[in-house]
């Protein structure tokens, strides 16, 4: 049976990099002559700025609602039907933390330095930026959460994908990231318990210490932070630049879903956002994209080596100068992906698209 792939398409420049994904695994598929399915959300998911467009302070809350009811009973569905894998393009971060905490969210990301290997698991289910608002004349409450639950399912995936990514089970530290001062100690009571559960050792520290400590000494040889998104979110790129050696438009990233419901079921997204401001101009950056279709090929589609293929690709591109502008580069965003798609291995079975 074929494997069958997800796809949710968000404003901005989503229609454009749904497109460059459906060309990208598809050349992919051809390669290992195999076919893959997609079966596309009915909905285009709204970006923040194509809310603001339209839409009023009430129209907006019902419109993130709707957005992110109907995205969550997507992946239900998905995950329900087998499907292993997501590839979403940015959508309006409301809505997407919604769903986030519904569906108990982490996101994960391997960043290599030089000496050193940093697994960044973000905490995006609980928290500031899953609250849910209140509204009151001339103000606005925000009311969120921690739980017990959350921090040990958050532990324990990082635990769990920290002894994947060095089998012969070394962890050099585990640090977390948040703001515990802030929680009247439930937070440490709660990270000591996990931590014994496992048999590891974790450090929480507040986030400036942990930028401190990477400022001074970088990051150990095999080092795990688990972070809530209040660092997380602002520092990814950060880590990305300083020991990744990468642009945040050039990376995708992956969410693993950990509700029973959904479990298992892999999102993957560009690290960039919806980039309105280019949409419709042909030039939004798509080595992330591609780079998703590669990764979710090999994973999720038995393409063994389609990462380690489409990589050689992008540097055959970049030794030929061919890069969108915001790399430099003078080619469209179609120009890009043709190219790409030139230089990788002959055309064999065309990709199956099939409708929801």
């Amino acid at each position: 049976m074929e494997p069958v792939i997800g796809l949710a398409v968000g404003g901005g420049t989503g229609p454009e990099l749904a497109t460059v994904f459906e060309r990208a695994l598809g050349r992919i598929a051809d390669v290992y002559s195999v076919e893959i399915g997609i079966t596309r959300s009915e909905r285009v998911y709204h970006s923040y700025s194509s809310l603001k467009a339209d839409a009023g302070i009430e129209q907006i809350r019902e419109l993130t609602r709707e957005d992110a009811d109907h995205y969550a009973e997507f992946c239900r569905a998905q995950a329900a039907l087998g499907v292993p894998a997501i590839f979403r393009t940015a959508i309006n971060a409301q809505s997407l933390y919604l769903v986030r905490r519904r569906l108990q969210a982490v996101k994960v990301d391997a960043i290599t330095a030089p000496n050193a290997s940093l697994l960044l698991v973000r905490d995006e289910a609980q928290g500031f930026y899953t609250g849910d608002n209140t509204h009151i004349p001339g103000a606005l409450i925000r009311t969120m959460s921690f739980s017990r639950e959350i921090t040990e399912k958050v532990i324990a995936f990082a635990v769990r994908r920290a002894r994947q990514q060095w089998p012969d089970g070394e962890i050099d530290e585990i640090v977390m990231a948040y703001k515990f001062h802030l929680l009247d100690g439930a937070l440490d009571e709660w990270v000591a318990e996990s931590a014994a559960r496992h048999g590891v050792e974790i450090r929480l520290s507040q986030p400036d210490t942990v930028n401190r400590n990477l400022i001074e000494r970088g990051p150990r040889p095999r080092t795990v932070i688990i972070a809530g998104n209040e660092w997380a979110d602002i520092m990814h790129v950060v880590l990305l630049d300083r020991f990744g050696a990468e642009r945040q438009e050039n990376r995708c990233t992956e969410n693993v879903y950990l509700h029973f419901e959904v479990a298992g079921l892999v999102e993957y997204q560009t690290v960039h956002g919806s980039a309105d401001d280019l949409e419709g101009k042909d030039t939004v950056n798509p080595v992330a994209t591609v780079r998703a279709a590669a990764m979710i090929a090999e994973r999720h589609a038995g393409c063994a080596g389609a990462v380690r293929l489409v990589e050689g690709g992008l540097e055959t591109l970049r030794r030929r100068g061919i890069g969108t502008p915001d790399l430099g580069g003078r080619h469209s965003t179609t120009d890009v992906v043709d190219a790409l798609l030139d230089v990788l291995e002959p055309e064999g079975q065309r990709i199956l698209v099939t409708e929801p």
